[in-house]
């Protein structure tokens, strides 16, 4: 119930940004929601192993808001250069141990934390990950997680 709940509440924010494919606010608002919802479900729980639906859907709307506003200011060459330390730490990185990319045209930055990797139920490899993100002196945190795809890259997965 608590995972149906979460993963509605995702799949709306993940909608949202649907509008604008590719565009900063988009991505800053789906990385913001995810984060939103971990802290909410963390907040809300009642200690029984539930959560109060209330808390997960507050952090995930706060969290989307927040992240929209930071997506907003970040640039491709930000992008790029996150996606290449997201690649670098979980293909290389031992768990635990953080990767951080800067642009120095920005002044934006942000690093990763990659978590054990293990096999899922298809028999693919993936890996929780802490995320943090700083753009104009905002800084963000996210978790996600990530599966490493046939080709060698990791694909973000929900």
């Amino acid at each position: 119930m608590k995972t149906t709940k979460i993963a509605i509440i995702l799949a709306g924010a993940l909608t949202l940004t649907a509008c604008e494919p590719g565009s900063k606010q988009g991505f800053g608002t789906m990385l913001g929601a995810i984060g939103g919802a971990a802290i909410g479900s963390a907040i809300g729980d009642n200690g029984d192993g539930t959560t109060h639906f209330f808390a997960v859907a507050a952090g995930t709307m706060a969290g989307a808001a927040i992240g929209s506003s930071i997506g907003r200011s970040m640039d491709d060459a930000d992008r790029r250069a996150m996606e290449r330390n997201r690649q670098l730490a979980l293909e290389t990185y031992s768990s635990g141990q953080t990767s951080t990319w800067y642009n120095p045209d920005s002044g934006n930055s942000g690093s990763y934390q990659p978590q054990p990797a293990y096999q899922d139920k298809t028999g693919s490899y993936c890996r929780e990950y802490q995320q943090t993100i700083t753009v104009g002196g905002k800084t963000e945190e996210a978790y996600g997680k990530a599966c490493r795809q046939p080709d060698g890259t990791w694909k973000i997965v929900t």
